[in-house]
């Protein structure tokens, strides 16, 4: 019998699944970003550190902030796209940043990749919402990808060895486009996928790549890559270089071996042919491997310490299985951009599928003979000149039209072409990765559109939230020559802010509000005012939180009961030592969010209300957007733990040393991706 016919078919996914719920109607203004930025370069490698700390930008602009969701479930649909040859089943979810959502080896019947049960949203990602599970397709800077719950457009093409799935967007904060071109020849069962990233404009920008793969984390498991050492970054922000695959002798290939959570970044000595395999007990499992400038590979572990538990038991639901991922990346670690130059095209062809190694030999205490064993595994379908070959036969390909639309992803391509087209600038639309044109009832582009066509932006109530911005150059152009109004300067100031000015920024946000008083105004000049006050001392600091107080106070009276603003005022409050005036807003807020009831403790305590204090804690709660890496949880629990202690006396060493051996951190709120040894529990 000859190989199956390869198929797409639209289907969906069925499961519980929390929604993403509303954006924040905050727009994401500068800050902290991912927990990979501002990394020690000390002792790094040339090639590593001329790229680290390098690229960031100043903000999440143009995106909006995805914190809406919550933890309450309901049963959902996702809709989907197979591709299967008989030999591999894959899913593809376009309307989640066109995440492969399974694998399946159909000779084994064996899954192949971490298939997580339940569609829950956490605080991972550079917009906020992340779910865990299948493989992500990271883009622009470092950190989980603005589109990773985000739609994608995806299409059905026919291709040189039978139908294609291809998938495309335009990502904002680069304004490149990029496609996955996806393919399960017959009588393959390795999973091809074509990426190409395209830089239309006229000055280069820093580029970032990962893919990330998640696998189930069974006993046994053993991740092998062709390296003789690694790159080692935990959450204390140090990258050093350890050999492979022990550490203080700690075997890491074994990610059960590792307590705490940590990423290694292989350096991988096969560069034509790059290569991460995570195998199990038997030596049995997923094998994925690129062309050459796919250089990175990493592994990343939650560990098994309470927290790194804790966080895997958040991102699913109890008793559903860990996971561990396996990447893929341009750079040698995530924490460098690579700089892409001006109209250019970067493109590669990974693969993914089962890999059988024997047992013996994948477990092998010699490093080298279980690299070698995968490497014989990968076999001629898997070689360096097979990779090679089936890239320069896709290269070809990428413009391919499509001949049948799956899904539809966002009507930012469309309108940023329609721009561009106006403005006499290089396009983006190619032959193969169509964005129409612009509709003008898609409401998050709307306005925009309107401002393109007529030079204005629609007149807008000020006490409705925005739902959409544009703050790149070109639309900064347009809203400056826009009639003067409330709306057009407060965009001028989020256009300024994100291209680093804050000056004028602050501006533009005051005119906005002698035109018109609006919370919105008021809380970007609190935050910016906020800011700037971490980065200056004395009087001057005291000063610019004095106006940052004052800024969110004019919010709140005008917006009480939005949680976001409510929040980053109590902060601001706090910074001055108006705990009290803090608890008196949070409770007029009248709104329950686990963020709120963080707050409402930490004023608490300060203000010596120890039992009101503890009784939240003791009641339980969630706070559902929890930020990866975030320790103010266990920070809340030790200052109160102090206090009770301490009894209203001065919180002495030997006071700490009673609270951490009285009170210990309960594992509900244990969320520490660093070690616990200075902390209760």
């Amino acid at each position: 019998m000859g190989p199956s016919k390869t198929t797409i078919v639209s289907e969906t996914v069925r499961l519980p699944m929390a929604e993403l719920g509303a954006d924040s109607p905050l727009p994401p203004l500068p800050t902290a970003l991912d927990v990979h930025a501002s990394v020690s370069s000390e002792g790094v490698p040339e090639e590593v550190a001329r790229n680290l700390n390098t690229g960031f930008p100043a903000s999440m602009l143009p995106y909006t902030t995805q914190n809406g969701y919550g933890r309450e479930r309901h049963d959902g649909e996702l809709p989907a796209v197979v591709v299967d040859n008989g030999l591999l089943r894959a899913t593809f979810i376009p309307s989640l940043g066109g995440r492969l959502w399974s694998l399946v080896d159909q000779v084994s019947g064996r899954e192949l990749l971490y298939r997580n049960p339940v569609l829950q949203p956490a605080d991972l990602a550079l917009r906020g919402a992340w779910f865990s599970g299948g493989v992500e397709w990271n883009l622009g800077t470092t950190g989980h990808t603005p589109l990773t719950c985000a739609p994608m457009h995806a299409a059905e093409l026919e291709g040189p060895d039978g139908p294609v799935l291809r998938m495309w967007e335009f990502e904002r904060l680069r304004e490149v486009t990029y496609q996955l071109d996806v393919s399960l020849p017959p009588g393959s069962t390795q999973l091809v996928v074509a990426v190409r990233i395209v830089n239309p404009n006229r000055y280069g920008v820093p580029m970032y790549w990962w893919s990330n793969t998640a696998v189930p984390d069974t006993p046994g498991n053993r991740v092998i890559a062709p390296a003789v050492d690694a790159y080692r970054f935990s959450y204390e922000r140090m990258l050093k270089v350890v050999p492979t695959p022990e550490d203080h002798g700690i075997d890491y290939s074994y990610p059960e071996n590792s307590a705490l959570a940590a990423d290694y970044f292989f350096r991988c000595t096969d560069t034509d042919r790059p290569w991460i395999a995570a195998v199990d007990a038997s030596g049995f499992g997923l094998v994925q491997t690129s062309t050459a400038r796919l250089q990175g590979r990493k592994l990343f572990v939650w560990g098994t310490g309470t927290g790194g538990r804790r966080w895997q038991e958040w991102l699913t639901e109890p008793g559903t299985g860990g996971y561990l991922e396996i990447q893929a990346g341009l750079a040698r670690t995530q924490m460098e951009h690579l700089p892409m130059p001006a109209e250019s095209t970067w493109s590669w062809v990974e693969t993914y599928g089962p890999i059988d190694v024997p047992r013996r030999r994948a477990h092998h205490r010699d490093w080298r003979q279980a690299v070698d064993a995968v490497e014989e595994a990968l076999g001629d379908e898997m070689s360096a000149h097979a990779a090679e070959a089936r890239y320069r036969v896709w290269k070809s390909w990428f413009d391919a039209p499509v001949r049948r639309i799956l899904h539809r992803g966002s009507g930012w391509g469309a309108l940023e072409q329609a721009r561009r087209t106006a403005a006499g600038e290089p396009g983006l639309q190619r032959p193969g990765t169509p964005f129409g044109e612009p509709d003008p009832d898609d409401a998050e582009i709307a306005d925009w559109l309107s401002l393109l066509n007529t030079g204005r932006l629609p007149s807008a109530d000020p006490g409705e939230a925005l739902t959409s911005y544009a703050t790149s150059s070109g639309w900064r152009r347009l809203l400056e020559d826009s009639p003067p109004d409330w709306l057009s300067f407060y965009h001028r100031g989020l256009a300024a802010v994100a291209a680093g000015d804050d000056a004028d920024a602050m501006q533009m946000w005051e005119v906005s509000l002698r035109h018109t008083e609006t919370a919105w105004a008021h809380r970007a000049l609190g935050q910016t005012w906020r800011r700037r006050a971490r980065d200056i001392e004395g009087n001057a600091a005291e000063e610019a939180l004095q106006r940052a107080g004052m800024h969110y106070r004019r919010a709140v009276a005008i917006k009480p009961r939005v949680w976001q603003l409510v929040v980053e005022a109590c902060d601001a409050l706090f910074d001055m030592g108006a705990d009290g005036e803090a608890l008196e807003m949070i409770e007029a807020a009248d709104t329950d969010h686990g963020q709120l009831t963080m707050r409402r403790i930490k004023a608490l305590t300060r203000l010596g209300r120890l039992g009101e204090a503890q009784r939240l804690f003791d009641a339980g709660f969630e706070v559902a957007n929890l930020r990866e890496g975030e320790e103010t949880l266990d920070a809340l629990w030790l200052e109160l733990a102090e206090r009770r202690v301490a009894d209203g006396g001065p919180v002495t060493d030997e006071v700490r040393s009673e609270a951490r051996r009285r009170y210990r951190l309960p594992t509900r709120y244990n969320f520490r991706m660093t070690p616990l040894d200075d902390l209760p529990g």
